[in-house]
């Protein structure tokens, strides 16, 4: 039964309704002793009946209190039969958004879910209902946790294809069909969710922000879950003007085979920075550049040309002892490296990132790919086919190559490859 204004429980008081879901009715409530506001989640009847469910109930909360993230709401403590939480002005995560409002909430967002499975704790149920977003602009994650804190710990449930907030007695068809849209394959299919559902839920989150549609519905329960198991989200839906590092950040994210998706979201991070860090796409087109710039480059490439042989030849005088730095460059799946030497693989100037050639086994072409040196996960630049001789421009925003008998650049932040001038002698032909 919805509780009325002034009621109390414990140390809070009811001042006015939020809203309702699979854990319970939500309200707005006074704290009498810290004189603050609060979000109260009041437990069904059914649940707060049931001392040992209380008891685990408790002990979840205990952990989940402990999380202390400014992308986090705070969790303050159990009073009686609810839940009290911070209490967030602003709005739930909307969409459509811009490109780049879009990355930096999904940053945010990113964030809070790295930092949390870094303890242990587990979302099991991020979508955008559970996202609001302060005047500020800052990002906040609600209910984290709460999905296993509130379940039924002998597994008990109506039907073991819906999601865990499902598992708290809800029957709402509206509750049910906004988390079955976000759930994960293995949670779809009744099986323990570990870090990487959080991660494919990061993945249908993102996806809707950027295209303002569903990546998995249906017209009924069945019909969503059968979507989740079967069917890949529409990529077309994408926008044209979305990085490349992200269309394929997505499809990380959303591989239905959790030993093949994005194992840590730490990575996701990075990746969604390093687009954030490029800058708006600048489209302009080759022959506004001038004769001016076309020397730039092909200075540039000279430079790179008599730098690395020469590198074998001159004695550096001695300077102090540097980090060393070690990494290890693994072929993209489905791809192979070739022998690792100056001409096939080029750092950035910012020494933030890497791009290198790799071959495909299927149709045996090669491409560029880029990794940010941060983490090991790269991403094919379109376009870049039959590639030979990568190199950086001195911002590090544009990668130059050779293919075709023609000299072209690409944005890393995204969009296709421009041609600069022809190239000659068959050597830079690239086919």
């Amino acid at each position: 039964m919805p509780l009325s204004t002034g009621t109390r429980l414990g140390l809070y008081e009811i001042l006015a309704p939020i809203g309702s879901g699979g854990m319970g009715e939500v309200y707005r409530a006074r704290d009498t002793r810290l004189k603050r506001d609060v979000a109260l989640k009041v437990l069904p009847d059914a649940f707060a009946r049931d001392p040992d469910r209380m008891a685990r109930f408790q002990r979840e909360a205990e952990l989940l209190a402990s999380l202390n993230h400014p992308n986090i709401a705070t969790i303050y403590g159990v009073e009686e039969r609810a839940l009290a939480m911070e209490l967030v002005d602003g709005e739930t995560l909307a969409s459509p958004l811009p490109i780049r409002t879009t990355l930096e909430y999904a940053r945010q967002i990113a964030e809070a879910l790295e930092y949390a499975h870094e303890r242990g704790v587990i979302h099991r149920d991020l979508k955008p209902a559970n996202v609001k977003v302060t005047p500020e602009g800052t990002v906040k994650v609600l209910d984290f946790g709460l999905a296993k804190a509130i379940e039924d710990p002998s597994g008990r449930t109506e039907d073991p294809a819906n999601s865990p907030t499902l598992t708290a007695g809800a029957s709402g068809v509206g509750v049910i069909m906004g988390t079955a849209a976000y759930m994960s394959p293995e949670q779809a299919s009744g099986r323990p969710a570990d870090r990487r559902a959080d991660i494919w839920s990061f993945g249908a989150v993102l996806y809707e922000m950027l295209t303002g549609k569903l990546a998995f519905a249906g017209e009924s329960i069945s019909d969503t879950l059968a979507t989740v198991l079967k069917l890949d989200p529409d990529w077309d839906a994408l926008p044209a003007a979305t990085p490349a590092s992200i269309r394929n950040l997505v499809r990380r994210c959303l591989n239905k085979d959790r030993k093949q998706r994005l194992q840590a979201i730490g990575d996701a991070r990075i990746v969604i920075e390093d687009a954030l860090s490029g800058g708006p796409q600048e489209m302009e087109a080759p022959a506004a550049r001038g004769p001016r710039h076309l020397w730039r480059w092909i200075a540039a490439l000279a430079l790179l040309a008599l730098a690395v042989p020469a590198a074998w030849f001159l004695k550096p005088e001695a300077k102090p002892e540097q980090p060393l730095l070690q990494m290890e460059i693994s072929a993209p799946e489905g791809a192979t490296l070739g022998s690792v030497n100056y001409a096939q693989l080029a750092l950035s100037q910012d020494g933030r990132r890497l791009v290198f050639l790799a071959t495909s086994r299927k149709d045996l072409k090669s491409m560029l790919w880029m990794r940010p040196l941060e983490a090991n996960l790269a991403v094919p630049l379109p376009g870049t086919e039959n590639a030979i001789f990568p190199f950086w421009s001195p911002d590090s925003r544009w990668v130059g190559f050779f293919a075709g008998g023609k000299l072209l650049k690409i944005d890393v932040a995204g969009g296709a490859p421009q041609v600069i001038c022809d190239a000659i002698g068959n050597l830079l032909r690239g086919s």
